[in-house]
């Protein structure tokens, strides 16, 4: 929901040069292999090398693209176990990134931007993070917002602006109260 709220809403007002970066649960979270989280959070793990094979010879244009597709069919279809070269063909990459999925060869990319996102909030969060410079040209980060729905836009920009200003106070460190909603996912993007 977050990332919709950035893209549908922010992004546009806002002028935004988004990078989308990978958080692993996997690595995060460490489930034993016994675990009902261990095969889940592997199966993400995975889609998250198959993103980076892109990220390496299509761009940052084309990891969205590809990231959101695999919102669309988890959450809006509720297909976790998706055809992942019918997935990569729908939005216009080539199925053979496919390949990336039982490769090692993305792990250390992973890893070290996975780390990189800890590094300017802690390990003490989860996903989503939002990271950008604040007004000092520190790069400072934030775990959240967690949402349960994209806000009107009127309320929308309200609640990054005032992301962006405590972005600026040295000492802020955490807001957060207890979620009670699912998220609603809303229309198919």
């Amino acid at each position: 929901m977050t990332a919709r709220w950035v893209v549908d809403e922010i992004k546009p007002a806002r002028d935004l040069n988004i990078t989308w970066q990978p958080i692993s649960l996997l690595l995060k979270n460490q489930p034993d292999p016994e675990s009902p989280f261990y095969e889940p959070t592997k199966r993400t793990y995975r889609l998250l090398r198959v993103m980076e094979s892109v990220r390496a010879t299509e761009g940052e244009d084309a990891v969205f693209n590809l990231y959101w597709e695999y919102g669309r069919r988890i959450h809006h279809d509720e297909e976790f176990d998706f055809d992942l070269a019918e997935a990569l063909e729908s939005v216009g990459l080539d199925a053979s990134h496919g390949a990336a999925y039982d490769a090692e060869t993305f792990d250390a990319e992973i890893a070290q931007r996975h780390d990189a996102g800890l590094a300017l909030c802690g390990d003490d969060v989860g996903t989503p993070i939002i990271a950008f410079d604040n007004r000092n040209g520190d790069k400072q980060a934030y775990f959240g917002p967690v949402i349960t729905r994209v806000p009107p836009t009127e309320d929308s920009l309200a609640m990054w602006d005032a992301l962006v200003a405590m972005m600026n106070i040295d000492g802020f460190w955490e807001l957060k109260r207890t979620r009670t909603q699912r998220p609603e996912f809303g229309a198919r993007p």
